[in-house]
């Protein structure tokens, strides 16, 4: 097993993975920007160093300084988190130049599967279904809007590389698409260092489901279910849950079926997750696959009791999956996580400032994960997230009551956040009956405008005739 081990990330998922290092009895090693250097998980790590300035390109996107780090603490392992360089193929390759091991697929699937129109065509060669979309669009606006006029209009504009819904922008008719071409490019290029796009069939109303995988380095791949994330805003996750409701329980099974069947033939490795769109018709057409630990990993724990960090290292490691899974694993219960953000609840505009508040309640069915503690700052360097509130319950309904109970007991000053967003998405009747798409959180805020630019009615007096 690892002796010491890099975490080359930050804030909730850095603490995380320190927790679960710490468990397995491994030394560990703690990075830090300058904006980070006081955040008290730090102190969790065994060893910390200083990396860079607040600006992530100079600091958690530094390849070189978290290398030098990597060298210099003697760790055998790196552990990237999220975000940031998780997903990035030259960097987990000069990892393993170094001498340690990243703790992640090899880089040869973070390169396949990073690539979005290269994964699609890889996944469908090996039968796994898809939704309409283009080939890569090139500079010739005549060439992109045939692409369009092929695969039919609303069309949504996706980056080729990256994630988070960033470049993401959709499209109804010709100037539509020519203006958010320009727009998406640009964004892709400054976000992820490429600008190539494509094309996608926007569906109407459809479910964003995505399935756990772990894998070994021995041709061994498992499922651990499914979770539903489609309560997004601006095409990111903010309320996801496992497992997925109002589907039926058969086509979810043969779904990740079919998703394990696909990644065993081609010798998947560690862990990843396959997300897909869920039409209502029975079909799970592939979006893309993330070759890292996922944000929303928490209900899938919750559900099956399994700790994903400490699989996704014992199988970096070189473990085979059945030392590290049960024979058996099934879903005990349902678990709801929500994403607590530091930014308004109607337009999600950033909102850093000091934490003069951060209490979180602590209560039966409740876990949190969080980076930060009272008297920290959120600075406008990083994705605002303060933390994530996990529910879980013997059944979808009291998982939603629990995580109500703990958005309503929680108490955050300095920052705005978008709490109240999070709280009327989960009172919605959509929510509550499982009616759930990636648009209901667009929905429900519509709702809310509507509801607050109407004036109460005037009390009508009442009169005694005699």
């Amino acid at each position: 097993m690892f002796n010491k081990v890099v975490v080359a990330n930050r804030g909730a998922v850095a603490a995380r993975v320190l927790r679960a290092l710490k468990l397995l009895g491994i030394r560990t090693v703690a990075v830090y920007s300058e904006a980070d250097r006081d955040l008290r998980y730090i102190s969790l790590a065994d060893e910390s160093y200083a990396i860079g300035e607040s600006d992530p390109r100079a600091s958690y996107l530094n390849q070189d300084a978290l290398i030098e780090v990597l060298t210099r603490s003697g760790a055998d392992g790196l552990h990237p988190g999220y975000g940031f360089l998780s997903e990035n193929a030259a960097f987990a390759q000069r990892v393993h130049a170094s001498g340690a091991l990243f703790i992640g697929p090899s880089p040869q699937w973070i390169e396949v599967m990073g690539h979005k129109t290269r994964a699609r065509e890889l996944m469908s060669a090996h039968g796994m279904p898809l939704g309409m979309s283009s080939a890569l669009l090139d500079a010739d606006d005549t060439r992109t809007l045939a692409e369009a006029a092929h695969v039919g209009y609303p069309v949504l504009v996706k980056p080729a590389a990256g994630g988070g819904g960033i470049g993401m922008l959709s499209a109804r008719n010709d100037a539509e698409l020519l203006k958010a071409v320009a727009q998406a490019r640009s964004l892709a290029q400054r976000s992820f260092g490429n600008a190539e796009l494509y094309l996608e069939r926007l569906v109407a109303r459809p479910r964003h489901v995505e399935f756990q995988i772990l894998a070994d380095r021995h041709g061994n791949v498992r499922h651990l279910f499914e979770r539903d994330c489609s309560v997004q805003r601006r095409h990111q996750k903010v309320i996801e849950e496992a497992g997925a409701p109002a589907i039926p329980r058969s086509d979810v099974n043969a779904a990740a079926d079919r998703v394990t069947g696909i990644l065993a033939q081609l010798g998947y490795d560690v862990i990843g997750t396959v997300e897909t769109l869920y039409d209502g018709a029975g079909n799970f057409n592939f979006l893309e696959m993330n070759t890292r630990l996922q944000v929303e990993h928490a209900v899938t724990e919750e559900v099956t009791g399994i700790d994903l960090v400490a699989s996704q290292v014992r199988l970096a490691w070189g473990e085979r999956l059945d030392s590290v899974l049960p024979r058996d694993v099934a879903i005990h219960g349902h678990a709801i996580e929500a994403r607590i953000y530091a930014e308004d609840s109607v337009r999600f505009f950033p909102s850093p400032g000091l934490l003069r508040t951060l209490r979180f309640p602590s209560s039966e069915g409740i876990r949190v994960e969080t980076g930060y503690a009272e008297g920290d700052r959120i600075t406008p360097f990083y994705d605002p997230m303060i933390g994530k509130l996990i529910a879980h319950g013997a059944t979808r309904g009291a998982a939603i009551a629990r995580l109500l109970g703990a958005l309503d007991g929680s108490v955050i000053e300095g920052v705005k956040t978008n709490i109240d967003f999070v709280r009327r998405v989960l009172l919605s009747p959509e929510f509550e009956a499982g009616d759930v798409h990636t648009g209901l959180g667009a929905q429900v805020l519509e709702r809310a405008k509507i509801a607050e630019a109407v004036p109460p009615a005037r009390a009508t007096e009442s009169r005694t005739v005699e």
